[in-house]
Parts: structure tokens; C-alpha cells; sequence
């Protein structure tokens, strides 16, 4: 069986064409672009296989540095060893050299290559990721408008913008009176479409009772995520006894253990489903199958993933039953995908059939705006 050869990374700043800021922050704007960074792994027959994440260090500690220099200097020397079919022995070696400690080790790193693994061994199989996954459920992925955080003037320009949209995702950031004339400003343009609040961590347990209370007559809000700090698990407990409204966890679960932990408290009612996070394709699918075995709700989200990221996304969901529409905001919020193959029609995402992620990677362009990366 043909083992990895070499591995790449590449380190790219990929520009946005819209501004976007969450509760802990800006995640890119048209004059600050976001650092993605792209794997690259080559077997002795040839074949490529193409891996992405988005360094993001006020969402998550990684930078686009230690993602850079983990895969060189850590990764690289496991993935030698293997072929692109071993994804489970290789995040069962990078556990013991990168001890994930009380959750998820470097799952940024990982991730990337997990994508690229995945990549190469359904080129090699000639089948699409989705069939080594088991295969998919559906053949199309509606899609959720991410909404981020600004005046209600540029909120309500963004939300008509996103008419075609089957939902809308609302950051939230922690001021009551602006969260609240955001909230009511989109519910005036949704027209009864679910609204998916997020708050990022930004929330104390009684000013989230207030706000909830200051948005009680808006339509069709179906759940707030995340809205204390991750580590805040028993607030999260708490949250549930003093509101209404059905509470997501994101930040506060990285890994399938660490949703156990969650549930086992009663901390949530669903749980966010993010490749990134949980270090890859595989680990997601097995955090998604703790939250269904548990009673708990699936939500489908993304980091402003690229194509690749986003294709790797699709392959996911398609073979999971979600609760609302994924919120992969990287087509909606990225100038350059920087792959080609992917079909969205009016906000609703083919997943693709071709094999490995299905998508052509745009590997000059990746190499052209590529910036030099020192690994000591």
C-alpha cells in the first residue's frame, strides 16, 4: 500500500470579502485578511491529498505558526511511517508524542492533516471521502448565513443580502441593548426563518436571562450557543435550569470525552459539530455519535474554512441529520475559495462526488501567496 512521501505546509493569507466579527473578536475584515494554513501530502505513487485550517487564536491558542511547526516538526515524522488509510493510528501516535492532556492536543494541526489524509485515501480508493466515512445520507447541504457583529444598519444590509439563506447565525457579543437591536433587526428581514444565536463566550448566566427576555417576542429563535466561557461548564448547567431557549455547546467541547463530560452534567441541549476542533474528519463523526447517542441535537459549523475545509465539511454533514442549516460561512465570506469543484445554488451546497474531496485545489495560487515559514 502506497505510504506518504513527503509533507508541505503552507502558511496564506487569504482575503475576506466581507468584514466579520464574533463575540471574542474580529475573524477578518476586506483590509485584514485571514491566515489559513494549507497541507500538502504526496504518496510514492504520486497521489495528493490536500488539508486546510484556519489559525484563528481568539477562537482557539493556535497561530498559524504553531499549527505550521507542529505538522513539520511533530506530525511529518508519523506521517512517513503510514499510508493514508492509517488516520486511526496516526492520531493514536500523535496522542502519545502530543499528550492531548484533559482535551484535544494541537486539533488545528491535526485536523489539517486528518483532511489531507482523507483526501489522498479516497483518490487512492477512487471513491469520494463521504463512502470512506460510510457514505451520505444526502446529496445537499443547506446552508445557514453567518451574520456578525455590527451596527443594525449593516446587520439589516447583510441579512437581506442572505434572502436565499434557509437561516440566519447571529453573533452576539455581550451588550444587551445592541445584541438585542441586532437580534430584533434580523428577525424584521427573516421572515420567520430560524435565527441561531451565538454568543462566543461573551455572556454572564443573568445578563443572558435579561437579553432573552428583551428578545421574548422575536420569531423563531431556535437556541443560543455557547454563551459563557468554555471552561464554565457548570454555568452552562445553571443556564439551563433559569431560561427557555435550547443551549448549544461549542468552545466548551473540543472532543467526544469532552461532551460526555457535558452531558453527564446536563450542560447542553445540542452540540456544535466542528472539524477544526476536534482535530479532523474522524473525530468529529465520533463526537457527533456520543451527542445522537445521548439525546442531544446536531449543529453543523465551520471557521471560515476554505474550499478544501469546506468541502471536507460537507462530506461530514452529508451523512448526519442536523438540526438547522450548516453554518460553513466560507463561501458567503471568503474572496477565494482557492479550489474549484464545488457547487452552491442559492445557498444550498452539492456534496461532492468526485474521489477524495472531489474538488480541484488551486495549488499555484496556494504557493504563490504562500509566506515563508522557519522551522529550527
Amino acid at each position: 500500500m502506497s505510504r506518504i512521501r513527503s509533507v508541505e505546509v503552507f502558511a496564506v493569507a487569504v482575503p475576506f470579502a466581507k468584514g466579520f466579527v464574533i463575540g471574542s473578536g474580529a475573524v477578518g475584515t476586506p483590509d485584514h485578511a485571514g491566515e489559513v494554513v494549507f497541507v500538502k501530502i504526496t504518496t510514492e505513487d504520486g497521489v495528493v491529498g490536500w488539508g486546510e485550517q484556519r489559525a484563528l487564536p481568539s477562537w482557539s491558542y493556535e497561530t498559524a505558526e504553531t499549527i505550521a511547526v507542529v505538522i513539520k516538526r511533530y506530525l511529518e515524522p508519523i506521517l512517513l511511517e503510514l499510508t493514508p488509510f492509517d488516520v486511526e493510528l496516526f492520531h493514536a501516535t500523535a496522542n502519545r508524542r502530543l499528550s492531548p492532556s484533559v482535551s484535544n492536543g494541537f486539533p488545528f494541526a491535526r485536523a489539517a492533516v486528518d483532511i489531507a489524509m482523507h483526501d489522498a485515501a479516497g483518490k487512492l480508493a477512487g471513491v469520494p471521502v463521504h463512502a470512506l466515512l460510510g457514505g451520505k445520507n444526502q446529496d445537499e447541504i443547506p446552508l445557514c448565513s453567518a451574520i456578525g457583529v455590527d451596527r443594525p444598519s449593516i446587520v439589516r444590509e447583510r441579512a437581506e443580502q442572505s434572502s436565499d439563506y434557509a437561516a440566519y447565525k447571529v453573533k452576539i457579543a455581550g451588550d444587551l441593548d445592541a445584541d438585542t437591536a441586532v437580534i430584533t433587526t434580523v428577525s424584521e428581514v427573516a421572515g420567520g426563518k430560524p435565527i441561531w444565536l451565538d454568543a462566543n463566550q461573551s455572556y454572564r448566566p443573568s445578563a443572558l436571562r435579561q437579553l432573552l427576555d428583551a428578545v421574548a417576542s422575536v420569531p423563531g429563535i431556535h437556541c443560543v450557543e455557547q454563551p459563557v466561557p468554555s471552561t464554565d461548564t457548570l454555568a452552562m448547567q445553571r443556564l439551563r435550569s433559569m431560561i427557555d431557549l435550547p443551549i448549544a455547546i461549542d468552545e466548551g467541547s473540543f472532543t467526544a470525552s469532552d461532551l460526555a463530560r457535558a452531558v453527564r452534567l446536563d450542560a447542553a441541549d445540542l452540540a456544535v459539530v466542528k472539524i477544526c476542533k476536534s482535530g479532523g474528519i474522524r473525530n468529529a463523526l465520533k463526537t457527533a455519535q456520543v451527542a445522537l447517542a445521548s439525546g442531544l441535537e446536531l449543529l453543523a459549523s465551520g471557521l471560515t474554512d476554505c474550499g478544501v475545509g469546506f468541502a471536507a465539511a460537507l462530506h461530514l454533514f452529508s451523512q448526519l441529520d442536523l438540526a438547522l442549516p450548516a453554518e460553513l460561512n466560507g463561501p458567503e465570506l471568503l474572496s477565494d475559495l482557492y479550489v474549484e469543484g464545488l457547487t452552491i445554488t442559492k445557498a444550498v451546497a452539492m456534496v461532492p462526488t468526485g474521489p477524495g474531496l472531489g474538488v480541484e485545489v488551486d495549488e499555484d495560487r496556494i504557493r504563490a501567496g504562500a509566506r515563508d515559514l522557519i522551522f529550527i
